[in-house]
Parts: C-alpha cells; sequence; structure tokens
C-alpha cells in the first residue's frame, strides 16, 4: 500500500537548508529538523521515520519515549553501535544504514597508509622540514600481505584495491571462506590469532559490537610480526588501547595508523600523539568533499521504498550490528 503522507525527523541539524537535496523529498513528505534532545523529543511524536545525520549522536535513546509512531531509522553512518540501546534493538523499528558511501573513499585511504609507511613518506616529511638530505631505500607493496578483519562492504573493497596493486590479501570474518575476488582466503574469527603472524599489514574495519569489542589486544599484538603496520578504521573500542600503545612504544610492532580512538577527539595527553610509528587522524578516512550529497540521495531513495511500501536498502540486522552479506 502505497503511502500518500510521511513525516520524517532529521536529527542533526537546524534547517532543511543543511541539506539542500531533502527539499527534493517525494510529495506529501513533511519534514521536521532536531539539533539536540530537546528538540528531538518534541519532533518525534507522530513521525513514522527518522534520518539521523550524526552517526555519533546518541540522543535517540534519551528520546525513545517519544517515539510513539516511529517505523523507521536510517543512520548517518556504515557503524550502528551508537544507534544500538537495547530498546531500539528490541523494538520493531526497521534501521538501515549507509552501508556503500563511504567503502571507495575507506579503501583509497588505506591504500595511501600502507604506502606511506612502505615509503617512508613520514620521515620524508619530517627531513625536508628540517632540511636534511636523507637518502635510504624503501620497500614496495606488491606481494606483500595484508590481513583485512572484517569481511563486510568496507573490508571487500579494500581488498579488491589492494589485490589490484598486487598485494596478496586474506580477510577475517565469522566464519571460514574460500578465496572470492577480494580475498585470496577468508579466515575464521576462531582462526584469527594465527592468521596475524604472517601478515605485512593488518587492517581492522569490522563493526563494533558486544563480540567485537576489544577483541584486539595484548595477546593480538603479539602474534604479529616485529616488522608488521596495524591499521584501524574501525572503532576505536575494538582494540585494547593501552596494549597498543604498549606494543609500538616497544617497537613490537613496527607502527600504526589509527583513524579511531577510544575516545574522540583523542586528548592532547594520549601518547599516541607522540610516538614517531603512529599516524594519527581524526575519524575521516571516509569523509570526502561529495559523501554528504550521496549520504542524501541515499535517503531519499530509501525514503521512496519505504512511501511504495518496498524493500528498504540496507537494512541492519539488529541482533548481529551490521548489515548481513548476501549469500552468491
Amino acid at each position: 500500500m502505497i503511502q500518500d503522507k510521511v513525516t520524517v525527523v532529521v536529527h542533526g541539524i537546524s534547517t532543511i537548508d543543511e541539506i539542500p537535496e531533502l527539499k527534493m523529498s517525494p510529495g506529501g513528505t513533511t519534514i521536521r529538523c532536531s539539533s539536540d534532545l530537546e528538540t528531538l523529543r518534541d519532533a518525534l511524536p507522530g513521525a513514522e521515520a527518522l534520518l539521523a545525520w550524526d552517526f555519533q549522536a546518541r540522543e535517540l535513546k534519551g528520546a525513545w519515549d517519544c517515539a510513539d509512531q516511529l517505523k523507521w531509522v536510517q543512520w548517518g553512518g556504515t557503524g550502528v553501535d551508537a544507534a544500538l540501546f537495547p530498546e531500539f534493538a528490541d523494538s520493531d523499528v526497521v534501521l538501515t544504514n549507509m552501508g556503500g558511501i563511504f567503502d571507495r573513499a575507506m579503501a583509497e585511504y588505506v591504500l595511501g597508509l600502507i604506502l606511506a609507511f612502505a615509503k617512508d613518506f613520514p620521515e620524508t616529511y619530517n627531513a625536508q622540514r628540517e632540511y636534511r638530505w636523507f637518502y635510504r631505500f624503501t620497500n614496495r607493496i606488491e606481494n606483500s600481505k595484508v590481513l583485512i578483519i572484517g569481511a563486510g562492504g568496507i573490508g571487500r573493497t579494500i581488498g579488491r584495491l589492494l589485490r589490484a596493486v598486487g598485494c596478496h590479501v586474506s580477510g577475517v570474518a565469522r566464519t571460514e571462506r574460500p578465496g572470492d575476488d577480494a580475498f585470496v582466503f577468508t579466515h575464521s574469527i576462531n582462526n584469527l590469532d594465527q592468521a596475524l603472524t604472517d601478515a605485512d599489514y593488518v587492517v581492522v574495519t569490522a563493526p563494533l559490537t558486544e563480540e567485537t569489542k576489544g577483541f584486539f589486544g595484548a595477546k593480538q599484538f603479539a602474534e604479529m610480526k616485529q616488522s608488521s603496520y596495524f591499521i584501524n578504521i574501525g572503532r576505536g573500542a575494538l582494540v585494547d588501547e593501552p596494549e597498543l600503545i604498549k606494543a609500538l612504544q616497544t617497537q613490537q610492532i613496527a607502527g600504526a595508523a589509527l583513524d579511531v580512538f577510544q575516545t574522540e577527539p583523542l586528548p592532547r595527553d594520549n601518547p599516541l600523539w607522540n610516538l614517531k610509528n603512529v599516524i594519527v587522524s581524526p575519524h575521516m578516512s571516509g569523509d570526502y568533499h561529495e559523501h554528504r550529497s550521496a549520504m542524501a540521495n541515499l535517503f531519499l531513495d530509501n525514503l521512496a521504498r519505504y512511501k511504495n511500501n518496498e524493500q528498504l536498502l540496507n537494512q541492519v540486522d539488529k541482533t548481529l550490528g551490521f548489515v548481513p552479506r548476501k549469500k552468491s
């Protein structure tokens, strides 16, 4: 049954002018904007859909008792850990994410980080600032072994890009799988420690769930080669940060590139800022100049589907915390 009228709350903006594409919403759509908890509580009563524009916003939990007619939430990111508080997770409200919007950008970011380590770009920048003519050999990335922990859309896009430049890429997922276009082989998470021993680069893209929180710690760093690098673009809480710092300070691993942290922004007194073998970036690996328009257009596509009672794109399994991969 086609719905003629739908009320949508967009949380994270003050006016619709902040997302110009929403002015192209299908006819019969009423949009209410909210910028904080108080305005969200005012906007939710009677609304059927919510666009959570800020993927890190946690106000929905505090306004949940006002969501008297809510049927669908479009989350503003790929990771939905900030959304899955118990009341929402246990409800019949459908949750969709922005899967696919950030995959290529994050893959290019990881490729750039691997190249930065292999070609020693940080030291080149330092030498330039210090007027040092510092000639040395660097490494090639062809035939390097990359282990990607997380075999969803982002991990698989990274795998395809790295294989295209000659890397030997394996994945880690919940279950073991044979090779495909993204990975030469996919290990079970139960065999993670063994898979780590051969990797030159370890890339974490896994979603944050109760099962994955803090899963990468001292034991896993101990399994890595001393010459290997650790890259995290998933969530900071996936990693035992003090153990990561220890592994870096003692040169148990060669270095790390970190786009996510347990506390964001990263506090000024965190040792990661001053470690020479660390690249710190402010949770930006997936963001690019056109990503907000892409997010808005994906939402509009789903809104049209919702009004026409069609299957929504990127529907999250709330018991898992991510969009299940379709079996080929």
